[in-house]
């Protein structure tokens, strides 16, 4: 038996490199998995492989988000865990370049999009009355200033206070809250600008470790920061970052 046995826990972005692998580690361990995508397609092989169960809804749309969460109350789903994974990189620019419209999107999909999925599951999570925990899949770009992260950095410094502040308002519930601040992982999203070796080479020399992490070096501390074995964890920002922030 698994030490997430009986226990049902949304991951949203499951059709992505972090996500996928939190699927992968939290079914391993006896989680029942919702992995939630913008559509089944994209997380139908994944809940092959683990027997998740697939959820679609569109970050962008709190009807949706409200309708797929709620629809899981109505068929007597016990949410317990979520993991907010869903994330859009959005541009490299600086402050006086930045387009707006893309600055909008990138904090509509990483900051507001978190929050509704929080907004709803809390409640689910409130009625059954069982505690719960929620990990928020930050970044270092949170932490520290990064050149050209202007749209996302400040999207997921808005994850980061959500997660401190729903630990805040949920602590009476029982159920936690806390982020993962990653470095980068090598996902498709990512490769396009960190795999460039002017970019890489300097990043790399500034980094302790002096390599990037992996998906699985992430979601083992989500799983962590989900697990019992964090009861006493909550309101935290966690680096996972090969020690980038500590310079």
């Amino acid at each position: 038996m698994g030490d997430f046995e009986g226990r049902t826990v949304l991951v949203t972005g499951a059709g992505g490199g972090i996500g996928a692998a939190t699927v992968r580690h939290l079914a391993r361990r006896g989680a029942d998995v919702i992995a939630a995508a913008r559509s089944i397609d994209k997380v139908a092989e994944l809940c092959e492989e683990t027997g998740a169960r697939p959820l679609a809804f569109d970050l962008e749309s709190e009807d949706s988000i409200r309708e797929a969460i709620e629809g899981l109350g109505s068929e007597g789903v016990d949410l317990w865990g979520v993991v907010n994974c869903a994330g859009f990189g959005g541009e490299i620019a600086t402050p006086q370049e930045t387009d707006i419209s893309v600055f909008d999107k990138v904090i509509s999909v990483n900051a507001r999009g978190a929050l509704l999925v929080t907004k709803y599951a809390s409640r689910e999570m409130i009625r059954a009355g069982k505690g719960g925990a929620f990990v928020n899949v930050s970044s270092q770009a949170s932490l520290v200033a990064l050149t050209g992260h202007i749209s996302y950095g400040s999207s997921k410094a808005a994850l980061d206070n959500i997660t401190r502040v729903t630990a805040l308002e949920l602590g009476a519930h029982g159920i936690r809250a806390n982020s993962v601040n990653p470095t980068v992982v090598m996902t498709p999203m990512s490769a396009w600008y960190w795999g460039r070796p002017e970019i890489e080479g300097p990043f790399l020399d500034q980094m302790p470790l002096g390599r990037w992490a992996t998906e699985d070096e992430i979601a083992g501390p989500i799983a962590f920061l989900l697990s019992d074995d964090a009861a006493m964890i909550s309101g935290v920002s966690l680096p996972i970052d090969g020690g980038y922030t500590s310079r």
